[in-house]
């Protein structure tokens, strides 16, 4: 046996050993599937933030905490005569074999060949489990943003989408002036639904563009978070207030912030 399946079979022993009904952890023999699921998902947006660090300790403790909800939800499975983790690693094992033909089977291509073949087998797969439809079952659980880009590129696959990027572009001017109309009529739900819209044409401008609304985001809220620290740390050393400074004195700092970037880069 090889050192990580050794590993891999010691972390399941010990999980086994947390959930013991007598002897185990009172916290880990409380949870559920339901209970687990909020945990699984705040450990791969951490997964994302140190792969975002480019730092590999932080990066493997982070696949450690996320193979660790596997091994949890796969004990779960295992106590209700489900599945087990080795069924887990099959049926994963048997679904990549099964979409890489041009690895397993001979088949050739070139990426955008290869993109599109595992989205047919995707299709098969759903459609073969009684899944219908091009926006079937994508997780309700997902961000908003990054499930709209999902479902707006499952629409374009099958024909439904706007000519270009301009094309967008447009949509995205009728949409500022239908949020400014409903925002002169006072009524609140349709501002609401108006930056929905919004939000929704702006991901499928990012689409086109060739770029990913969630991580895209991501990038501006750290640099946003980067730059009020700088601004913060300014202030401190000035001995002003944050709660006394001016909307000027804030527009000042921030580029002065800006600027002080643009010289270390």
């Amino acid at each position: 046996m090889s050192e990580a399946a050794e590993r891999l079979e010691a972390l399941l022993r010990l999980m086994a050993q947390l959930r013991d009904p007598q002897r185990g952890c009172p916290w880990d023999r409380e949870q559920t599937f339901a209970s687990i699921a909020p945990h699984t998902i705040e450990e791969a947006y951490e997964l994302a933030d140190a792969i975002g660090s480019a730092e590999p300790g932080r990066i493997r403790d982070e696949l450690g905490d996320l193979l660790f909800q596997v091994v949890f939800l796969a004990q779960l499975g295992l106590e209700r005569g489900w599945f087990d983790f080795g069924a887990v690693a099959a049926t994963v094992h048997e679904k990549l074999v099964r979409r890489h033909p041009h690895v397993f089977g001979g088949e050739g291509g070139d990426a955008v060949d290869l993109a599109k073949a595992w989205d047919s087998h995707k299709a098969a797969e759903r459609a073969a489990a009684g899944v219908l439809g091009a926006l079937a079952g994508v997780p309700l659980a997902l961000p908003a943003l990054a499930r709209a880009a999902k479902i707006s590129r499952r629409a374009a696959r099958v024909g439904f989408d706007w000519s270009d990027a301009q094309a967008v572009r447009a949509k995205i001017a009728e949409e500022l002036q239908e949020i400014e109309s409903a925002v002169v009529q006072q009524d609140r739900e349709a501002v609401e639904e108006e930056f929905g819209d919004l939000l929704f044409a702006i991901v499928n401008w990012a689409r086109h563009r060739h770029v990913d609304p969630e991580a895209a985001l991501r990038g501006a809220n750290h640099k946003f978070e980067r730059r009020f620290a700088a601004m913060e740390a300014l202030i401190a050393q000035r001995g002003w207030l944050a709660a006394g400074l001016s909307a000027g004195q804030w527009d000042v700092l921030w580029r002065e912030v800006k600027a002080q970037e643009r010289a270390e880069s």
